[in-house]
């Protein structure tokens, strides 16, 4: 009804669709994002600890601006990794049970929560994993939700 047709996509656009539809660039660009996300928390909750920069053996000495960024960046960096890794295995883990399923909904994002939480929280022991499980396939149902 009026509307105009569009053109036919070239050989080199399919190419780039496909890959950017990829598990493996879903991953790589969660993990991207998580890193920079991560590393802007830690610095962020190190800014606003009072004992960046503290050393343990003598509290009373005042540390000096060069003791506090270190410790900014050790915290931000570890944050980021941990974000970087949860991200990729989460991304990772939704797009290949959406893969699977041939299906995309909410229930993708729950099943990935509680494979990525029992991985994570198994390696303190199978209660933990359980209860990474169910945490965040019940964070991952709130979101999906919100989202959608």
């Amino acid at each position: 009804m009026g509307a105009l047709p569009s053109p036919q996509k070239t050989e080199e656009q399919k190419m780039i669709e496909r890959g950017m539809e990829s598990c493996a660039f879903k991953s790589l660009m969660a993990c991207v994002g998580g890193f920079v996300l991560g590393g802007a928390f830690g610095v962020f909750t190190a800014g606003i600890d009072s004992n960046v920069g503290i050393d343990p053996k003598d509290p009373l000495r005042t540390p000096t601006a060069r003791e506090v960024l270190r410790d900014m960046g050790q915290r931000g960096m570890s944050y980021a990794k941990n974000f970087a890794i949860v991200g990729a295995m989460f991304s990772c883990t939704e797009c290949l049970i959406e893969s699977h399923r041939g299906k995309s909904d909410w229930k993708n994002a729950v099943y990935s929560g509680c494979i990525t939480g029992g991985a994570i929280g198994f390696r303190a022991g199978l209660k933990a994993g359980v209860l990474g499980c169910g945490g965040f396939a019940a964070f991952s149902a709130a979101i999906e939700y919100y989202l959608r």
